[in-house]
């Protein structure tokens, strides 16, 4: 990869298809102010709100859903039923009008206004929740609507199904393997359902074991970085395995925020908090390198954009 190349002219537009066709394959983007000063170290960034559905989630959402339907249990008479901090339910909306199901979510009421908003507009039926239960509080409620009546849902459960990384190990590794041209010395990602830094870790390091791979969590329980888990206070996803990162980063909410505004000022990038906590943490960990005199090329994901938060005040502070 050329780094003078814009990322934008690397893209390849895709071919006439169906929505869904469009997940995947979002650009990199060289964010080449804020490492000014930084010799040797290249931080990119993978614009994942180029999807359908304006975020990652939407890779997994299609990945669990296609593979209950492989398996027979998702049926048309079933409805969509899982809790979500907003991305994956946006996500799962999309998808689901798209194939005709009916969905149902499970979702902490402190959620983004936009948030609720678009659910809403895709017809989706939203319980809200607990706001101070936060995302462990919807997927009690979940849990719970599922146990009473299963045979009338299709339960994918983004904290426990394997399709969630696996998504990423067969998508979002790879495209970062190529756009990098396998360049790639770290790889960063914060902590959700811990599906994006799973599945894309183990793709990287089967392709590298060499390639540093660091997690992201809020630095406490309370928080504001929505759609993120302080594992240690929360009720931990199946899915996550604590054994791959080379090393984990505390986040503090306000960094995340001062950093969204960063990108959207010197980089032209108005995009979301979790991926404002996630270039935070790769700017900590391209100084660490550069302090030590060693080059590095550093790959996050921008989750989604500014779009579903642009009612947060700390915009105009």
């Amino acid at each position: 990869m050329s780094p003078s190349a814009p990322a934008a002219a690397r893209r390849t537009p895709p071919a006439a298809g169906d929505l869904i066709a469009a997940i995947g394959n979002t650009p990199l983007f060289h964010l080449r102010r804020l490492t000014e000063g930084l010799d040797g170290i290249e931080i990119y960034a993978k614009a994942e709100f180029f999807n359908p559905g304006g975020s990652v989630k939407d890779r997994p959402a299609l990945s669990m859903i296609d593979a209950g339907e492989r398996s027979g249990a998702l049926t048309p008479d079933k409805t969509i039923l899982d809790s979500t901090s907003g991305n994956t339910g946006i996500a799962y909306a999309m998808i689901a009008a798209a194939r005709g199901y009916k969905l149902k979510l499970c979702l902490p009421a402190n959620a983004s206004p936009e948030r609720k908003s678009i659910l809403k507009a895709y017809g989706a039926d939203v319980i809200l929740t607990d706001p101070g239960e936060g995302s462990d509080g919807a997927i009690r409620r979940c849990r719970a609507i599922y146990a009473e009546s299963p045979e009338r849902y299709f339960y994918p459960d983004q904290y426990s199904n394997p399709a969630n990384p696996l998504a990423h190990y067969n998508t979002t590794g790879v495209e970062i393997l190529a756009q990098t041209e396998e360049r790639i010395t770290h790889f960063i990602a914060a902590l959700g359902t811990s599906g994006t830094f799973v599945g894309t870790t183990r793709r990287l390091k089967e392709h590298n074991p060499a390639i540093v791979c660091i997690s992201a969590q809020p630095a406490s329980g309370f928080h504001g970085l929505e759609g993120l888990k302080h594992m240690p206070t929360a009720i931990v996803p199946k899915i996550y395995d604590e054994t791959l990162a080379d090393g984990n980063l505390w986040l503090e909410t306000e960094d995340a925020y001062a950093m969204a505004k960063r990108l959207a000022r010197e980089e032209g990038l108005l995009v979301g908090i979790s991926a404002g906590g996630n270039v935070h943490a790769a700017l900590q960990v391209g100084k660490r390198e550069a302090e030590a005199g060693r080059k590095a090329v550093i790959v996050t994901i921008l989750c989604d954009s500014a779009s579903k938060y642009l009612s947060e005040p700390f915009w105009n502070e």
